[in-house]
């Protein structure tokens, strides 16, 4: 069964793009087992899109009651043939997901119609950088902020739209489903977590990421996806067909760590995750790719202060 619904409110001249990231993002969830039921819902049964396909077999979003565990999605649309809506049964079904409880998010130009609706009042939120100017002029109430990404705002998310909206959707599966988890789905669909600015970067999986260097990130991936095994420099060295001296050298400059602190750090993160899930400490120390317990409890304790006994007993 589904862990929960994700609901797209689909407008006139919805954006393609804005809609397919995230839409794509709860489908790969469930191909790693968390599944996510997926609504699509509009004031008709039929809409054109920007780019003028047409969605059809809409639901009317009158007949969805929101709970507290959904997603709630307002993809962005093309705001130079349109005006921003005007639809107050629609902003009252809106605040009452509000109310609910729901998660609410906007991408690109959809934060006109949360704003509209009164659930950006107040609250720092983004739009696309073309926006972002007028949205704070036809609402001077929020506190637009440009540049970002993506802004959390409590229950509400918002994002600068176009590929945002598959930041904001990882972020928001990281939130439920942990860092790793993200990661997977995110290499499932060939694109790089990027975590906005002003977020904490607490998992390995996720740190040290933020270069551009190519070869580097298919070097990270593959320690991440061979933990287990026996790791030689030589061997990451082949996948990008360089000298382990030049790999060494390049993994240093693009992260600031070098290659042997990024492996212990997964392996340490790794470890503590499987250890409060209260694996016995031989087999962490067999999935973490270490030689013994005893090599275990010396990196844990190096890391956390801690020995792994105590850390399977926090659940």
């Amino acid at each position: 069964m589904p862990d929960s619904r994700v609901i797209f409110y689909i407008n006139k001249e919805t954006h393609i793009l804005d809609l397919a990231g995230a839409v794509q993002t709860f489908y790969e969830s469930g191909d790693y087992g968390k599944p996510y039921e997926i609504l699509y819902v509009s004031d008709r049964v039929m809409q054109p899109t920007s780019a003028q396909l047409r969605m059809t077999g809409l639901k009317k979003y009158t007949q969805v009651k929101i709970r507290a565990s959904d997603i709630l999605i307002v993809p962005g649309y093309d705001l130079r043939r349109l005006p921003p809506m005007d639809d107050h049964r629609l902003f009252a079904w809106l605040r009452q997901a509000g109310q609910a409880g729901a998660t609410i998010c906007s991408i690109c130009t959809g934060a006109f119609t949360l704003a509209a609706a009164g659930l950006l009042a107040g609250r720092e939120c983004t739009t696309h950088w073309k926006y972002t100017a007028r949205l704070q002029q036809d609402h001077p109430s929020l506190k637009v902020l440009s540049n970002r990404l993506f802004v959390k705002s409590g229950n509400i998310y918002t994002s600068a739209g176009v590929t945002t909206g598959l930041d904001m959707a990882l972020a928001l599966l990281e939130e439920k489903h942990g860092a790793e988890f993200a990661f997977k789905v995110a290499r499932e669909m060939v694109v790089y977590i990027r975590r906005d600015g002003s977020e904490s970067q607490d998992s390995v999986y996720l740190q040290y990421r933020g270069h551009v260097n190519d070869d580097i990130h298919i070097v990270q991936d593959w320690i991440i996806h061979n933990l287990p095994k026996k790791i030689r420099v030589e061997q990451l060295a082949a996948l990008v067909y360089t000298s382990p001296r030049n790999l060494t050298r390049q993994f240093k400059s693009s992260t600031g760590i070098t290659i042997g602190e990024y492996l212990e750090k997964l392996r340490v993160e790794k470890a503590v995750q499987l250890l409060s899930n209260h694996y016995k400490i031989d087999a962490v120390a067999q999935q973490c790719g270490l030689q013994s317990a005893n090599q275990l409890r010396h990196i844990i304790r190096k890391h956390t202060g801690r020995l792994p006994s105590a850390l399977r007993k926090v659940s």
